[in-house]
């Protein structure tokens, strides 16, 4: 597995990583020891980057990943996240149940803590904001996580799906290593200013969704594959209507991805690869031959006119209907 250095000044991963999310949480049905297994063969190949969270199941992602950490501590550049929260889990919050954002300074600290015994581990390689309140100063938030950085617990830091506004104010009160936004052939939002205002700070971009939710890997045909506990039977890019109009941008990529010799997940991972050494993507599976094919993309070398085709082949909105549902959209941007 190549590598990629993670920030202008930042170590060096794998060029192509791991998310876990799907382990633990929004995908249907958990099998832990698959997971394991799929852990342990991810280090095996080189795949070193892992991302995880502590909203991921409510914390059981992150203690699923415990035991391979903690056995691999030295194979493996671990990341986490904070700052979604969920009513009942003990924060005292008040209203209807659901999710909300506590971005504060007073839950930074408690959430690192939390996620460090989760893990089992007494540092994270890189500790993200998960979402932002806008109501808390970024300074202030990111003046806390700077606090765990001082203390030893986090050894870089890294914002999601902020604004490049967001971005340059928090990059004032401390380094941020690393920028987490959605970016694949199907979200490609972050091109703009975004990507531009990380590669004037220095800033990685960890590209997750890489694959569009699984819909680039072309394994998806109709609504009827989801499970009825999958998060994606309610994400509009996978309701009636759009999910045919985005299986057709599907077909496009596969027809490319079958000149070049490889699969539409691994033209799609291979073409986020070629739009800059600071764009990592981070596919997530499960499955031990999903990770292979995933990991293959890696030695895929595009010419500019396959680059060119695939960009084509899904242009920028192309996709039917927004990345999240309207309650979610309204958390990212900030």
């Amino acid at each position: 597995m190549i590598r990629r250095r993670l920030g202008a000044a930042g170590p060096e991963v794998s060029a192509i990583g791991l998310g876990c999310m799907g382990m633990s949480f929004a995908y249907g049905g958990a099998d832990d020891a698959e997971s394991t297994r799929t852990l342990h063969h991810a280090l095996d190949l080189g795949v070193n980057h892992l991302d995880t969270a502590d909203m991921y199941g409510r914390g059981r992602n992150e203690e699923l990943l415990s035991p391979v950490v903690r056995a691999r501590r030295d194979e493996v550049f671990l990341a986490t996240k904070f700052g979604n929260r969920v009513r009942g889990d003990g924060s005292g919050a008040t209203g209807s149940p659901g999710a909300y954002v506590d971005s504060s300074p007073a839950w930074a600290r408690t959430a690192c803590d939390a996620s460090l015994r989760r893990l089992g581990v007494d540092t994270v390689d890189l500790w993200y904001l998960h979402r932002r309140d806008p109501a808390t100063p970024i300074e202030d938030t990111v003046g806390a996580m700077a606090e765990q950085v001082a203390a030893g617990k986090v050894r870089l830091i890294g914002l999601s799906e902020v604004s490049p506004a967001t971005l340059r104010a928090a990059h004032a009160v401390h380094p941020v290593a690393a920028v987490q936004m959605e970016y694949s052939l199907f979200s490609r939002d972050v091109e703009g200013e975004m990507l531009a205002t990380c590669r004037e700070l220095g800033v990685a971009l960890v590209a997750y969704s890489p694959v569009g939710r699984g819909l680039l890997t072309g394994a998806i045909t109709s609504r009827e594959q989801l499970a009825a506990d999958d998060w994606r039977t309610a994400a509009p890019r996978f309701a009636e209507g759009n999910l045919d109009a985005n299986l057709k941008l599907v077909d496009e990529v596969r027809a490319v991805a079958d000149e070049i010799g490889c699969t539409p997940a691994q033209a799609a991972l291979a073409w986020l690869l070629a739009q800059g050494e600071d764009v990592l993507p981070i596919p997530g599976t499960r499955r031990a031959h999903r990770l292979e094919e995933n990991a293959a993309a890696a030695d895929i070398r595009l010419t500019p006119t396959q680059r060119s085709r695939l960009g084509e082949a899904v242009p920028p909105g192309a996709a039917a209907g927004e990345r999240y549902p309207e309650a979610s959209m309204r958390f990212v941007g900030h």
